[in-house]
């Protein structure tokens, strides 16, 4: 009889360790399922819900690091945008490299598309008028209707004086020109492709700083034209259907090669800021 117990109290005691060890290992599974969830990484990337003071928390705690910052906004983004302390996203990213590393590695990619190459406000000074300004919020996916219903995909940067070219316009980023001339909406614009990917596209100019040619480098700073009013319109040289104003979009391109547009209004803010706020 004590035999028989000795035997039912180790058999207890080995189901009792196996029991522990499976609720282990599907609460390790469960984890490396839904460390690092790439759906909302991504739908989050594009809508980049990002204040100010996260961008700087997240500069601060990288070191001014932009790799580092990337790693933290790509996890951030992952989080749908609820996690915000810098030491637990370090630890979430350091375990989805290692469980989702291929789908981190691809949307880290995108998010440092689109911040590795900023350098400089699109925006420039008027000649003579110091005083003069511009105003920018987030217009992100806000309804337009000229063409048909649609989502904003951009920031409009807004003239204090409503005149059009006075307000000098510069590359954000170095790159390459990849588009130029009239589009129906955009008006007059020029799309730049910056050296990490990201497509910058600069609409509604009054004129071009010069006669810029596709596949000519550029550098961040490049004076590349006029704020202006133009577009909405299949006439070339249309002007007048809205404010002057410069609409500022970013693009990507999918591992499929599909563009997609990413929320530009955290970028120019941030370049914004770092210039002190006012026009240089």
């Amino acid at each position: 009889m004590k035999k028989v117990r000795l035997w039912l109290l180790v058999f207890l005691c080995m189901m009792a360790v196996f029991q522990v060890l499976l609720t282990e290992e599907l609460l390790e599974s469960a984890h490396r399922r839904n460390c690092f969830s790439y759906e909302t990484a991504f739908r989050n990337l594009r809508n980049h819900n990002l204040t100010k003071d996260q961008v700087n928390t997240f500069f601060n705690n990288a070191g001014s690091d932009m790799e580092g910052f990337c790693e933290l906004l790509t996890m951030y983004f992952a989080s749908d945008c609820q996690m915000t302390d810098p030491k637990l996203l370090k630890k979430q990213v350091a375990d989805a490299k290692k469980y989702r590393g291929n789908e981190f590695t691809e949307i880290n990619g995108y998010v440092k598309s689109v911040w590795c190459d900023l350098l400089c406000f699109p925006v420039g000074k008027i000649a003579g008028k110091p005083e003069d300004n511009v105003v920018f919020e987030n217009s992100w996916m806000q309804s337009r209707t000229f063409g048909g219903d649609r989502g904003h995909e951009g920031t409009d940067i807004m003239a204090s004086e409503n005149v059009r070219g006075i307000y000098p316009v510069y590359s954000m980023t170095d790159g390459v020109v990849e588009n130029i001339g009239w589009l129906r909406l955009g008006g007059y614009r020029i799309g730049i492709r910056s050296p990490s990917g990201a497509y910058f596209y600069y609409a509604h100019l009054a004129e071009y700083a010069k006669d810029f040619q596709i596949g000519e480098t550029v550098s961040a700073g490049t004076f590349l034209g006029f704020m202006g009013d133009t577009g909405y319109s299949d006439v070339e040289g249309t002007t007048g259907n809205f404010a002057v104003h410069l609409h500022m979009g970013i693009y990507l391109n999918d591992k499929d090669g599909t563009e997609f547009s990413v929320n530009s209004y955290p970028m120019l803010s941030y370049l914004w800021e770092r210039q002190g706020g006012a026009l240089r």
